[in-house]
Formats: structure tokens, sequence, C-alpha cells
């Protein structure tokens, strides 16, 4: 396996990073992970305007410039001999003296990944997964902005193990006002009425640029949505809920705790956006 560490590819047992490194240390640096089919990576533009707001919003200078990320992650699925893959970019502020102070690294760590593509079991598409509510509250956007998609993950890991522990796929986790906001690596869209909905960025949330999609197709398709605030009671007189990120693309939830959404079964609508998304999926690929 081929590794892009720092200047240069290096096979997986050469790709070392410092234990002094700020990423390891503190949590402190950003990433994105991206898709590629047949190749070509969706949404790259977006993607990457994502990781330099990232890194503006933490004072991470990111060294590789915009125009030059395309050939780095098309090597990556090159050397690596895949077609189907999954992408991480990794930019940490790098190694340096033990604290707190950026200052203390000179130079970020990049890191690029290209693995095979592994699908999600496909029964979870016709059947749809369970969720449970997560005890742990998403984190203050005022005290760390949801906006940076942060190596800083223990939030969502520690609501991951309460869904883990009562054999759920994911935990769907309310911010402390008690409102909807996201899964731990996923944004959740809920029907009602037959209008889409979906909690706003004011909620906490990460904006997701597979959200970005469904919103973009759901318009094209006359199909009502809004991004609001929404108490978990919203949830439960839904007619259908789903959840968007580039790995699952559009995933039926029905059931949340004990709960069946719905029908317990993934709906109608679910079911045209994913179609509308298949078809359309040419159109976001670099």
């Amino acid at each position: 396996m081929w590794i892009y560490l720092n200047d240069a590819f290096v096979q997986r047992d050469k790709a070392v990073v410092s234990v002094f490194d700020h990423g390891f240390l503190y949590g402190d640096g950003v990433y994105e992970t991206l898709r590629a089919y047949s190749g070509r990576i969706f949404m790259l533009s977006q993607h990457l305007a994502r990781l330099q707001r990232s890194g503006n919003l933490i004072g991470l200078d990111i060294p590789i410039p915009e125009k030059d990320w395309p050939a780095l992650l098309n090597e990556a699925i090159r050397r690596n001999g895949l077609t189907d893959a999954y992408l991480r970019i990794t930019v940490s502020r790098g190694e340096g003296a033990i604290g707190l102070d950026p200052s203390l690294c000179r130079r970020p760590t990049v890191v690029i990944m290209a693995m095979p593509f592994q699908p999600y079991p496909s029964n979870l598409f016709r059947e749809g997964v369970k969720l449970t509510l997560a005890h742990v509250r998403r984190n203050l956007a005022t005290a760390l902005s949801p906006q940076i998609k942060s190596l800083n993950f223990l939030n969502n890991i520690l609501a991951k193990q309460e869904a883990l522990q009562v054999g759920a796929f994911d935990a769907l986790m309310l911010n402390v006002e008690g409102h909807l906001t996201e899964c731990t690596t996923s944004n959740l869209f809920f029907v009602r009425t037959g209008r889409l909905c979906t909690p706003s960025v004011a909620c906490g949330i990460l904006d997701g640029i597979t959200r970005e999609v469904v919103l973009l197709l759901a318009r094209e398709q006359g199909i009502p949505a809004e991004e609001g605030v929404y108490e978990v009671e919203a949830l439960r007189q839904a007619e259908e809920c789903f959840l968007t990120n580039t790995s699952m693309e559009i995933m039926p939830a029905c059931q949340i705790n004990d709960l069946p959404v719905g029908a317990g079964r993934p709906g109608s609508l679910t079911t045209r956006l994913q179609d509308h998304f298949r078809s359309n999926l040419a159109r976001f690929l670099g």
C-alpha cells in the first residue's frame, strides 16, 4: 500500500509519524474523507474547500495548494491499483515540543491514504438501520465549531460506543438545548407529511457534502425541503428517516431505540432520492 507522507509516496511500513506530532498528542489537525467511483472523485472541489476552511478556523496552514491536490489524490488511487476507492486526507499541526502552543510545530504533517472502497451490506439499504438516541450531547458549537472537521473526534466516539453497546448502527446526537443534530459520521434527514426535513447548521452540525447534494436533488425533484430546529418528538412523528455521508450515500434508518420510524422500512421518498442520486452521480464526479 502506497501512502503519501509529506513530500513523497512511501510504502505502508515507511509511513511513520513522530510520537511528538501534535495530531497524535492533542488531536490538533483536520481531515477530509472522499470517495472515488471508477477513478473519479465525488465532489472534489467542495471537499478541498472544506479542508481549507477547517485549516483556516484553527490557524493551520494547508501546505499543498488547492490546484495540486487532484494530481496527488489521483496518483494515490493509481499507485494502489484502485478504481473505487476510499480516500482520507489528514493534515496535523506537525511535530513539535510538548505543549499546546501551535508555534512549537514548524511544519504540518500531510498524509493521503487511498484504500479499496468496502460497500455497506446491501441488506442495510433494503431494510434500513437502527439508531439509538445518545446520552452524550453534541459539542457546544461555541466551544468547538462543528464547521471544523477536526482530528479531535472524542465526542463522536463516545456516542458511537453507546450505539455499539445496544447493537445499533449508529447514535443520533442532540445538542445542549435538546435539539436534533446528526449521527456520529452522518447527517440526518426525515420526512413529515411529505416534506423533507434536516437539522440546520445552526443546530451545531457539520455541513455535509452529500447533505448538500441531497438538498439540491430534492429541489430538482420538486420535493419540499427545509432546514430547521427540531425536537426528538418530530422524529417520532416522521414517516421516513435516512442518513447521508460520502461513503454511505443515502442510508435508510427505520428504527430509533425500540420504536419504528413510519412503517419500519425504507419509504418511497427515500427510495426516490436514492435512485435520483445514483442516476445523477456522474454530475458530481471530478
